[in-house]
C-alpha cells in the first residue's frame, strides 16, 4: 500500500508521528493546567465560598486584592525568599556536579548520598528542621551550648526564621538540580577542554570560558523550574514556621491557602491565584528574554 504524500514529499504519518507523540503532554497540559486555569478565572470573578449556586460579582475580587496589604506583603517576603534562595539553588548543585563528574573515589556514593534529600516530602523536610533547629531541643543549640555558646531562638526571630528556610529549601532541593547539572556536564566534548589544557588555560578559565557558555540551555532550565518551585513554596514554609514569627515567613501560596479553605473565599482566592500566575509568567518571560530561551551564542 502506497503511503500518503504531502506536496513537499512527506508521507502523511511523518508529519502526524510529532503530534502523537506530543498528544499525551498536551492532554496533561488541558486536564492539570490549561482547564483549571480556566476554572479559576470564571471562580476569580464570583464571590463563591465553596458551595452553592456562582454569584458573579465582575471584577470586584480583583479591586480588594489590589488594596490587600497582606497580600502583597506575601509576595513580598516571597520575592525576598525567592532571590536569596535562587543563587544558592543554582550555585550549590553546579558546585557539586563539577566535583562529582571529576574523576573522584566514590563519586557515585556521593551522588546517592546528595540525591537523596530530594526524594524527602517538604513535609517531612519541615519536621527535620524543626528537630534540629529547635530552640529547647534542636540538635544545633545543643551543640552551641556544648562549646560554651548561647542557643539561638532560630524560629522567633525573622531573620533567622527566613534563614533556617532558605536552608532547608536549599539542602532539600540541591540533589534534583544537581543530577540535571551532571547530565548537561556530561554532554560537554571533552576535546574543548583538552584544546584549552594545550594552549595553557587553567582550571578556572576552563569553567568560565568553555563550561558555562555551553552550559547555558541547563543553567536556564534550572533557574527557571527554581523560580517557580520557590515562588509557589508551601508546604515546607507550613510545616516548620507556619508562617511566623509574625508573618515573616508568611508567602503568597499559604496566605492564599487561608483566604481559601480557613475563610472559605474562594472567589476571592482564585482572583488572588490569577494574579499570582500573571506575576510568575511576567518573570519567567523576562528570564527567557534575559537568557534568551538558553540558547548557546555561537558567535
Amino acid at each position: 500500500m502506497k503511503r500518503m504524500r504531502h506536496k513537499g514529499g512527506v508521507s502523511l504519518e511523518r508529519r502526524i508521528f510529532p503530534y502523537v507523540m506530543i498528544a499525551p503532554n498536551l492532554l496533561i497540559f488541558m486536564i492539570f493546567i490549561a482547564i483549571p486555569a480556566v476554572y479559576g478565572f470564571v471562580y476569580s470573578l464570583t464571590d463563591w465560598g465553596g458551595y452553592g449556586e456562582l454569584n458573579f460579582v465582575n471584577l470586584q475580587n480583583y479591586t480588594e486584592l489590589f488594596g490587600d496589604r497582606r497580600f502583597w506583603i506575601s509576595i513580598r517576603q516571597t520575592v525576598i525568599y525567592t532571590l536569596c534562595s535562587l543563587p544558592l539553588i543554582v550555585g550549590v548543585p553546579l558546585l557539586l556536579a563539577v566535583l562529582l563528574v571529576s574523576e573522584i573515589h566514590g563519586k557515585s556514593f556521593f551522588r546517592a548520598v546528595f540525591y537523596w534529600p530530594s526524594m524527602i516530602s517538604y513535609i517531612v523536610v519541615g519536621l527535620l528542621f524543626q528537630f534540629v533547629f529547635g530552640e529547647s531541643t534542636g540538635v544545633v543549640n545543643y551543640l552551641l551550648k556544648l562549646v560554651g555558646m548561647e542557643s539561638v531562638s532560630w524560629f522567633t526571630k525573622s531573620g533567622t526564621a527566613m534563614a533556617v528556610v532558605i536552608a532547608a529549601s536549599v539542602w532539600s532541593r540541591s540533589g534534583f538540580y544537581m543530577v540535571t547539572f551532571i547530565s548537561g556536564l556530561q554532554s560537554i566534548d571533552d576535546t574543548y577542554y583538552e584544546a584549552a589544557m594545550v594552549d595553557g588555560a587553567g582550571k578556572w578559565r576552563m569553567f568560565r570560558s568553555i563550561t558555562v557558555p555551553l552550559l547555558k540551555p541547563t543553567l536556564f532550565l534550572v533557574m527557571i523550574l527554581g523560580f517557580i518551585d520557590l515562588f509557589k513554596q508551601y508546604g515546607l514554609v507550613v510545616t516548620m514556621t507556619n508562617g511566623g514569627p509574625a508573618g515573616a515567613t508568611k508567602f503568597a501560596v499559604q496566605y492564599i491557602y487561608e483566604e481559601a479553605f480557613q475563610k472559605f473565599r474562594l472567589g476571592y482566592a482564585s482572583a488572588l491565584s490569577m494574579v499570582l500566575l500573571v506575576i510568575l509568567a511576567v518573570i519567567t518571560a523576562l528570564q527567557f528574554k534575559v537568557m534568551s530561551g538558553g540558547a548557546v551564542n555561537d558567535k
